[in-house]
């Protein structure tokens, strides 16, 4: 845990993540990665030198199939407002669409009805579990199935809602994350192409890269917040 929260400590600060009086809406998918980043950011806010508040939401995308009430449980003992919001994502994508690559459109609406509802409550930021692996994942992602480079940022403003969004976990390996999230409540994903997507085969690149190169994955990463990543061809 002390690791993890040194990791999260030092993204915070190097990207001025969090500042004094913020209060902060965390994503919860009911997943490893966004319980254990409510966990750590409870923790963190005991030694923090800025005070913040934190409140929980869930967007159930299966219109009441999945059963988020340990993760409320969970909140309730850790003293973290938890809200759930209802919505029938699943069944638009899958039965009304019937969307061949559902990934992209399921990310939007979530994303869309989480900010929502963090404005609601007047949270000025949201906070997603976005880690390590998910970075360079999205790198090789953009690189590999679009032909450009790109990934997220620690920190984007959404000049519509007028939300920051943060990724304080940006410097956490996943394998981390899933030694300490095994005490945590982890609400199993229904969802019919879960661990079939176009990010699963990002995952078995770099699993193949780091046999050639044992330290191809960190590599990857110091590539990506190097100062000196822009130095590319320009127009």
């Amino acid at each position: 845990m002390q690791k993890l929260l040194g990791h999260l400590r030092h993204a915070c600060e190097e990207y001025n993540l969090i500042e004094n009086n913020d209060k902060i809406a965390v994503g919860l998918s009911g997943g490893k990665d966004s319980i254990t980043l409510l966990t750590l950011l409870k923790r963190f806010q005991l030694f923090s030198p800025n005070k913040f508040e934190l409140v929980g939401i869930a967007v159930d995308l299966s219109g009441g199939k999945m059963d988020y009430s340990p993760l409320e449980e969970y909140c309730k003992q850790i003293n973290v407002p938890f809200y759930l919001v209802p919505s029938q994502v699943f069944e638009i994508i899958f039965e009304v669409r019937k969307e061949k690559n559902p990934c992209s459109l399921c990310a939007n609406m979530r994303r869309g009805l989480l900010n929502s509802k963090a404005k609601e409550l007047g949270c000025n930021k949201v906070a997603l579990g976005h880690h390590k692996d998910d970075l360079i994942e999205t790198f090789i992602l953009s690189l590999f199935f679009e032909g450009r480079l790109s990934t997220f940022k620690p920190k984007s403003f959404l000049s519509r809602i007028e939300l920051e969004v943060i990724r304080p976990m940006l410097f956490i390996n996943e394998e981390d994350i899933l030694r300490i999230s095994k005490e945590f409540p982890v609400i199993n994903n229904i969802c019919k192409v879960d661990h079939t997507t176009e990010r699963e085969k990002a995952k078995k690149i770099i699993q193949e890269l780091n046999k050639l190169y044992p330290d191809a994955k960190e590599k990857i990463f110091n590539a990506i917040i190097h100062k000196e990543r822009y130095n590319l061809f320009d127009k």
